[in-house]
């Protein structure tokens, strides 16, 4: 049967984890390294190119319109970019749990976050239910 691949960020073989293995063991910590380490060099990579695409398409052009529709391509680069920067500091702080042997666990409750989550989510901090209550709670205190 062959293995689906996630294409949401990044393509890896879905974890099945042996019968009694232990949850968040060497093997389980290897494969979520590896995800991570590779989302994090994707989304540097990404950087590179943003940055030479702005050095190879800047250009100050004299008509007005030209000039400010490069600006506004050129200003949601930059936020996506922004977006991703952060990103690139959750993968590595998560990337720190791992080191210290405390990733995969809930934040809030402390039982297991779950595999099929934290491979949708690799950054997750918070089990399904635990993250629900907060949004729900957040949606309640915002009206």
């Amino acid at each position: 049967m062959p293995t689906k691949k996630n294409s949401q960020f990044r393509n890896f073989d879905p974890y099945e984890p042996a019968k009694g293995e232990d949850y968040m063991g060497e093997k389980q910590l290897a494969h979520f390294t590896k995800m991570l380490d590779a989302w994090k060099a994707e989304l540097m990579a990404e950087v590179d190119r943003t940055v030479t695409h702005m050095k190879d398409e800047a250009a100050n052009f004299p008509d007005p319109a030209d000039r400010a529709t490069q600006e506004e391509e050129f200003s949601l680069e930059l936020r996506t970019r922004d977006r991703e920067r952060k990103l690139i500091k959750k993968i590595e702080s998560t990337l720190e749990l791992i080191d210290e042997e405390d990733y995969g666990f809930c934040d809030a409750c402390g039982i297991e976050i779950g595999i099929k989550r934290l491979e949708a989510r690799p950054t997750a901090t918070e089990c399904i239910d635990c993250k629900t209550l907060a949004e729900i709670k957040e949606k309640q205190e915002r009206g």
